[in-house]
């Protein structure tokens, strides 16, 4: 028996309820210092803003380490290795939502664990999943299509998402506002 892959087409239904939810990481981060606001956390708000899409961000229970990035990337190594699920404070109902942006940082070629936390308390059936990263040099690097495999029952924009650089998210908003545009726009998306 074959099996066809689900290729996603774009999502032009102005009357789509969007939700942007996103994990991102402040303090310390890898080519861009100490930031207060998280490279994603700047993206998922630009998608929201063009959207009108609602915001949830996903917050572990227990944070990672704000003044050591290496030390949060070496928390966030071992929870990959342990396939942990990280607990998260606070939840929101996606199921009442056609359309979700899911937003993380690229850490060990995997979105942070505590993305997966959230991803399975969902049933994801029937929405439309698009992922957007943030990364210094490894773009979405296939997570989409770890994204499509967690979100059971949707269609995931597989090689459709988005990333930007931390980098340019910080420092070149402009720029990083223009990519999310024409992104969107190609999408078909509108607020």
């Amino acid at each position: 028996m074959k099996t066809e892959e689900k290729t996603s087409q774009p999502v032009t239904n102005d009357d789509a309820k969007k939700l942007v939810v996103f994990f991102s990481h402040t303090g310390e981060n890898y080519n861009v210092g100490y930031i207060e606001k998280g490279n994603t956390h700047i993206i998922a708000d630009m998608i929201a803003d063009a959207t009108g899409a609602d915001s949830f961000e996903i917050i572990p229970e227990k944070g990672y380490p704000k003044d050591s990035y290496d030390e949060c990337i070496e928390i966030a190594k071992r929870e990959l290795h342990a396939n942990a699920r990280p607990a998260v404070k606070g939840d929101v109902n996606v199921e009442d939502y056609d359309v979700i942006f899911i937003g993380y940082p690229q850490w060990w070629g995997e979105p942070p664990m505590c993305v997966y936390t959230f991803i399975e308390k969902h049933d994801w059936t029937g929405k439309t999943v698009i992922p957007f990263v943030t990364h210094e040099g490894s773009g979405m690097g296939g997570t989409d299509r770890r994204i499509a495999t967690s979100c059971k029952g949707a269609d995931v924009a597989v090689g459709k998402g988005l990333a930007v650089q931390g980098k340019t998210a910080q420092e070149n908003q402009p720029a990083a506002r223009k990519s999310v545009k024409r992104w969107l726009e190609g999408l078909g998306m509108k607020k």
